[in-house]
């Protein structure tokens, strides 16, 4: 998708939302759509810092919260590490390097159901499967 592309789909979707546009907001969502790498926090401060200097960490914090209640970013945790977030929202599962830590996106595919009588003892809002392994590029420097 081309940066124009990109920065249309920006505003449309500030639309058709009701988000009010900031150039922060703006930042954060074309950073998350552009660049999927499932960034924390402390990685979009920094990023949005070499663009716009003076933004604080509460800045991002409410950029995000603001665009998660939107239904524009997904945050999740891995591990109990810090959040991340995500501009990807179809369904999608996630793979993990324990070497390098990178986090991407594997596409859909549904886990069987529980066999037999477990599976009437709860019910099961969701699901996301975490594979983890070596990423192409650290596989491929040993």
């Amino acid at each position: 998708m081309s940066k124009l592309e990109t920065a249309q789909k920006i505003e449309q979707a500030f639309e058709r939302t009701g988000v009010r546009r900031t150039p922060q907001r703006f930042f954060v969502l074309e950073r998350l759509l552009t660049k999927p790498d499932h960034a924390t926090v402390e990685e979009l401060w920094a990023a949005l810092n070499r663009r716009h200097a003076r933004a604080s960490r509460a800045t991002v914090y409410n950029t995000l919260h603001a665009l998660v209640q939107a239904g524009l970013v997904r945050e999740f945790t891995l591990d109990g590490k810090a959040a991340r977030y995500d501009a990807n929202l179809e369904r999608h599962h996630h793979f993990v390097c324990d070497s390098c830590g990178a986090v991407e996106d594997v596409n859909w595919f549904d886990v069987p159901q529980l066999e037999g009588n477990e599976s009437e003892k709860r019910s099961i809002r969701s699901y996301e499967v975490t594979l983890r392994g070596k990423c192409a590029k650290c596989h491929s420097n040993n």
